[in-house]
C-alpha cells in the first residue's frame, strides 16, 4: 500500500501573524488563501515539496463543535495545549538561528534527547507546539 501525508492543519487565532510566522520564519511556501464568511484558510509548505502542505484554519470552525467546546479549544491554544506539529531538516542549528532571529517563542533550545534524536522546540503565534529534528 501506497500512502503519504498530504496535508495536516494546525489552528490560528490570527491569520496574518500566523503566515508571517511560516512564510518569513520558517521559509515555507504560501499554496493557498481563501477567505470565506470572515474566516481564512492558509495552506503553506515547503519550498520544493509540494506535495507537503499545512493549512492554517481557524479553530472550531466546523459547525457541529458546540459553545463549550469552542471556549475549550481557545483555552487550550492559550495554554498551548490544543495542536502541534513535528518537522524535520537537515541543518538544525541553521534553523533555529533562525527562529531566534524571527523572535519565535523558543520552547526548548536545540538538544540531543536519550532517544536518539536532536530537536528543538517552539510555538507559533496561535500556541502550536512545533517540535524540529535533524534529520538523519
Amino acid at each position: 500500500m501506497d500512502i503519504s501525508i498530504h496535508s495536516s492543519f494546525l489552528p490560528h487565532d490570527d491569520p496574518d501573524a500566523s503566515l508571517a510566522f511560516y512564510r518569513d520564519v520558517l521559509g515555507f511556501e504560501i499554496r493557498d488563501d481563501v477567505g470565506y464568511d470572515g474566516m481564512r484558510w492558509i495552506t503553506v509548505g515547503p519550498a520544493g515539496q509540494p506535495g507537503i502542505s499545512i493549512v492554517l484554519q481557524p479553530p472550531a470552525a466546523d459547525p457541529g463543535v458546540t459553545e463549550d467546546e469552542r471556549r475549550t479549544i481557545a483555552e487550550m491554544m492559550a495554554k498551548g495545549t490544543y495542536a502541534g506539529i513535528l518537522l524535520s531538516t537537515p541543518d538544525l542549528d541553521g534553523v533555529f538561528e533562525r527562529l531566534q532571529a524571527g523572535d519565535a517563542e523558543i520552547v526548548q533550545e536545540p538538544i540531543d534527547q536519550p532517544f536518539g534524536v536532536r530537536d528543538c522546540a517552539v510555538r507559533d503565534p496561535a500556541g502550536n507546539l512545533i517540535r524540529i529534528q535533524q534529520a538523519h
